[in-house]
């Protein structure tokens, strides 16, 4: 039997690139197993398009990162080009909310060090000289983008990993996978390999090799068209001038983009009604082979782009490529952890393989490496999906994520695919009060109330139809009492008789004692913030965490990992247990005519306590993160309607309301109160995010000497009010400093009990104070550095 570190499967431009990546890393006794010939599948036959532009920082690194790797680190280490042609690459549009968009995106790129123009039609007219100028309002370029050849880099990557010593097994299709001790065993025909580490690389073949592994991967092959064009001669006469490639041109309300190809052009349309593709099981001798053109689907966007770029018309199709691609249900990669499954991982689900391969190997090759990621990894890892991300849902999100592959990304968009698959006993109640749901982690939840019946919300990067209904949430949580839903929390029990112990050495945080309840934070190696739990100690032996909703699969490996040598059990509550939230001045009055102890006297601030309310038992946390005083009252999902129905004629005559997760995250920015995910992230220590009332370094935890070691890094986030009009800080927007970019928004929205425009926001240098702005869709406004939350800063509230 052979033995290796790590078998890869999947000799495409992602598995490739890890391959090299951990190669370059030091990695021994590395294999790639490919059940064909390298770039099989989607790799060989894609458009070769790279890019800058997305929403997402890390996503975008991914797609940097393999721009530099295949233009400048592989010719170098090779000797040979890649076929990167740095042509650049513009978006146009015709649509306000799309410049919006633009705005916001290039907002972001001007603190990641990316920069982008924003475009007027002039501009368009001067870098795209092909292209007719109706309708639109402007645009975005990016001047570094390009295209590659996709062999070529696989290959590159490939020579490298080899002459590192990376076993490259071409025509060995995985048979069998199983789990043995602690090890993997991989069968193929001609061998079996003993590994400790194994990557689902396979792309298209990605959900087939999770079934072997026993891993849940939500991806789905759906068929790409593109067509490439004979001679045109308004490009051939460009090329006889002298002058330079055409940039890349993408026209997102029409749904296609266009590259020069040679003397020619490519034109890649995305239809709305995609076509998936052997969702159950790719046809073994499927590799190098395309699917037969299928121009009708696509007509009516081909006629778009005609009208657009005429010259398009003057040259005949020379082929037509239709082949699959893989789109997960959010439609980013999957990149990280299988859940549930020691030492195994994923690298598959890339819809934009190429574009995003090279950086791919690199980020997960660095987490392999470190036990930690090189950035925020929320938005790749494959955890962020649960089990019911089945067949129908993958399908259903597919579909929808292929067709608004140029949809505009709204903050805060819900989008209609594949609802209702989660959803609290109270969901009906919550329908019938008012609310409109959105979902957390596949959960439906109450985002806001509604006065009429069937209302939505309207997205929009300016101020929404929900803004003065939120406003009336908090005023009656302010002002009176509110009643919500929060049983989308992850929730955790932790039994033994070293839970103490256990909750400890979990985090930077020292265990309440029972009764009582804290907050902790687990660290990765590098002393970033991986995950926050609120910790009710519930008695010596039971400790009770909950954490964030989209952190359910993710908080669950980790707390199996780290509870390795300490006598507990740790079982996930969050199907079996759900929460209401009882926030307000009027809360302690409406409980107490509920429950069997007098809360005002025996449930004090941060205590934990089972009581009886309406005859059913709860575990009460006096506790909010809103910054009102009130419980969180957890139970058994199933008594939730009996519970909140006596709660509610309970609390009528105090003026009870209802409030949601939009209301929310208004009133805990009011209190400078951090999110997981948005301001905490694996990326920064709690010092750095200024958690050091949590952190509690003389005893031992992971993390503990890389958090030390980086106290004088500079980084410091800070809480802003900023002078805005109809226009709220959500994320991703610069910070500046004076004139230049210091930092960046992680979260933000508007205050109502203050009546303010708050950002939290991440700072590269400590102790700045005057001259500080965000720029919010291409505005700069003046932001004022808080010293103190600015909504009860003494917690008189809260404890009272």
């Amino acid at each position: 039997m052979n033995r290796a570190q790590v078998v890869i499967i999947g000799g495409g431009i992602m598995g490739v690139s890890l391959a090299y990546h951990l190669a370059k890393a030091g990695w021994q006794d590395v294999v790639l197993l490919e059940k064909n010939d390298l770039t099989h599948g989607s790799t060989w036959h894609a458009a070769g398009l790279c890019t800058h532009f997305a929403h997402n920082a890390t996503i975008q690194e991914l797609r940097a990162t393999s721009v530099r790797l295949y233009r400048d680190i592989l010719p170098e280490e090779t000797g040979q080009s890649c076929g990167f042609h740095r042509s650049g690459a513009m978006r146009i549009t015709r649509n306000p909310d799309r410049m919006d968009e633009f705005a916001h995106v290039a907002g972001l790129a001007s603190f990641t060090g990316y920069p982008l123009e924003i475009l007027g039609p002039e501009r368009i007219a001067e870098l795209h000289p092909l292209a007719r100028l109706d309708g639109l309002l402007g645009g975005i370029y990016e001047p570094d983008d390009g295209h590659v050849d996709p062999t070529l880099a696989t290959q590159a990557m490939a020579q490298l990993a080899r002459a590192h010593g990376v076993r490259i097994r071409r025509n060995a299709p995985v048979r069998a996978i199983r789990r043995d001790r602690d090890c993997w065993r991989v069968e193929t025909d001609g061998e079996t390999i003993r590994t400790r580490h194994i990557v689902n690389a396979a792309g298209t073949w990605g959900f087939e090799i999770g079934a072997m592994m026993g891993v849940n991967v939500p991806s789905v092959p759906v068929l790409h068209q593109y067509l490439v064009t004979d001679t045109v001669p308004a490009v051939a006469d460009r090329i006889a001038r002298g002058q330079p490639e055409l940039p890349i041109i993408r026209d997102p309300e029409e749904s296609w983009y266009l590259r020069q190809e040679r003397d020619g052009l490519i034109l890649g349309p995305y239809e709305k009604d995609a076509q998936v593709w052997s969702v159950d099981g790719v046809p073994p001798d499927f590799g190098a082979e395309l699917l037969p053109p299928d121009l009708d689907r696509v007509a009516p966007i081909i006629e778009a782009a005609l009208a657009r770029i005429p010259a398009l018309g003057s040259a005949g199709i020379r082929s037509v490529v239709n082949g699959p691609i893989t789109f997960t249900p959010d439609a980013n990669p999957l990149i990280g952890p299988a859940f549930g499954a020691p030492s195994a991982w994923l690298l598959t689900g890339s819809s934009m393989g190429v574009m995003e391969g090279g950086g791919a190997g690199w980020f997960l090759a660095h987490w392999m490496t470190n036990d930690a990621p090189p950035m925020d990894a929320l938005a790749v890892d494959p955890r962020r999906f649960g089990a019911w991300a089945d067949r129908s849902y993958r399908i259903e999100k597919a579909v929808e994520c292929f067709g608004l592959q140029f949809g505009v990304h709204y903050p805060g968009e819900e989008r209609p695919a594949a609802r209702g698959r989660r959803v609290s006993p109270l969901h009906d109640i919550m329908l019938e009060r008012g609310a409109v749901m959105g979902v957390a982690h596949g959960r439906e939840r109450p985002n806001w109330f509604s006065d009429r019946t069937g209302d939505a919300a309207t997205d929009s990067f300016r101020r929404p139809n929900w803004f003065d209904h939120v406003g009336r949430e908090v005023a009656a949580v302010t002002g009176r009492a509110g009643l919500a839903d929060l049983s989308a929390f992850s929730k955790f029990d932790v039994t033994g008789p070293d839970a103490q112990a256990f909750v400890t050495a979990l985090g930077a945080n020292t265990a309440p004692r029972p009764g009582r309840i804290g907050l902790t934070h687990a660290l990765t190696p590098a002393g970033g913030v991986q995950a926050e739990f609120a910790v009710a100690m519930l008695s010596g032996e039971h400790a009770y965490l909950t954490s964030a909703a989209a952190a359910e699969e993710m908080d669950f490996d980790l707390l199996n990992a780290r509870s390795a040598g300490f006598d507990v059990t740790v079982a996930n509550a969050t199907e079996s247990l759900g929460a209401l939230g009882l926030m307000g001045p009027n809360s302690q009055a409406i409980l107490a005519q509920c429950c069997d102890v007098d809360p005002g006297v025996e449930l004090p601030w941060l205590s934990v306590r089972r009581i009886a309310v309406a005859g059913r038992q709860v575990r009460a946390l006096r506790v909010s993160y809103l910054g009102e005083a009130g419980w969180e009252l957890h139970m058994q999902a199933a008594d939730l309607p009996h519970v909140f129905k006596v709660l509610e004629d309970a609390g009528r005559p105090f003026g009870l309301g209802y409030y949601g997760a939009f209301a929310a995250n208004s009133m805990r920015l009011e209190k400078g109160y951090r999110a997981w995910g948005s301001d905490l992230t694996s990326e920064r220590t709690p010092l750095e995010l200024g958690l050091g009332a949590f952190v509690k370094p003389d005893h031992r935890f992971v993390g503990r000497a890389a958090m030390l070691a980086r106290r004088n890094d500079g980084w410091e986030m800070v809480l802003l009010q900023v002078q805005t009009d109809a226009v709220d800080p959500f994320h991703a927007h610069p910070v500046l400093h004076r004139g230049a970019v210091v930092g960046v928004v992680t979260s933000g929205g508007f205050g109502h009990r203050t009546q303010t425009a708050l950002a939290l926001a991440l700072l590269r240098r400590s102790g700045l104070t005057d001259g500080l702005g965000v720029g919010i869709l291409g505005r700069i406004y003046p932001a004022k550095r808080l010293a103190r939350a600015p909504f009860d800063p003494d917690n008189k509230r809260l404890i009272s």
